[in-house]
């Protein structure tokens, strides 16, 4: 384990407490907004084009997430985009659903082209839909067949390399195994529980806070995404212990994981985080 690289990262994001541009989905909107505020960071929620770009450029970096999808805050996304660009802010993009219809698809070529991303994250099916142009998944889940195992892991470590390479953009694949790439090096990510799965939000909370910790973390970027993924997860492995202990469900859960992300302290996260590079 190489945690000791992280140390400082997220203490950066409490100090800084850094603004984050949200246009997400209105399912998770309220769950990313106190998942921001959580991690010492806060949330601005402004989608209608004509105020994007002026959101932006208050802002210090921009998360995009195509969750809810509809025509109208595609040109939001793409004037937010171009104008997190031109002042050099992190723009982070979760294509989720890639491949569940063809405008979801479209619209992430779209921006794709338009963007430059500094981070893209998604699961192993969303991720898949970008490098091919097609993918399948199920609905905003992924495929079972593109999971991540012990047993694929070098393959899935070079296939995503390969795409950060191309798209230049920092390639964050979440699953039970998250990898997170610079093309260059990869960080594997072993913390976790199962039960994030089991509510709405947990991936779109993870994406805000990778926007959050690369906001902070300007210097070190790949490193600040993964270290995000990790505090994520080993938020999900404390929620979950409390959460049972209680005999309580997902419900819950749902709310112990944000508490569980403001109490996470630096000392905590270092001793906790399983991020192996490779």
């Amino acid at each position: 384990m190489i945690c000791e690289k992280f140390d400082a990262l997220l203490e950066n994001v409490r100090k800084t407490g850094p603004l984050i541009h949200c246009i997400t989905n209105y399912v998770t909107v309220n769950d990313v907004a106190n998942m921001v505020l959580a991690c010492g960071a806060s949330p601005i929620m402004a989608d209608d084009a004509a105020e994007a770009a002026d959101i932006t450029a208050l802002s210090s970096a921009t998360y995009i997430n195509i969750g809810t999808l509809n025509a109208r805050t595609i040109d939001s996304m793409l004037l937010a985009g171009k104008r997190a660009n031109e002042l050099h802010h992190p723009v982070i993009l979760d294509p989720v659903g890639a491949g569940a219809s063809s405008f979801r698809s479209k619209t992430v070529r779209q921006l794709m082209d338009s963007i430059r991303f500094t981070v893209i994250k998604g699961n192993s099916s969303e991720v898949k839909t970008i490098a091919q142009g097609s993918g399948t998944s199920k609905g905003v889940d992924a495929d079972t067949a593109d999971s991540v195992t012990d047993e694929n892991l070098d393959t899935a470590i070079g296939y995503v390399k390969e795409l950060s390479a191309r798209t230049g953009s920092i390639i964050v694949m979440t699953g039970a195994i998250d990898i997170s790439t610079d093309g260059d090096k990869a960080y594997v990510c072993r913390n976790g529980h199962p039960v994030l799965k089991s509510i709405t939000g947990s991936g779109c909370m993870l994406g805000a806070l990778a926007a959050a910790f690369c906001a902070a973390n300007p210097a070190c970027l790949p490193e600040a995404a993964a270290a995000a993924v990790s505090a994520m997860g080993l938020c999900g492995e404390s929620a979950y212990r409390k959460t049972a202990a209680a005999g309580c469900g997902t419900g819950t859960f749902r709310s112990q994981l944000i508490d569980e992300m403001s109490l996470l302290t630096q000392q905590s996260f270092t001793e906790g985080c399983r991020i192996e590079e490779r």
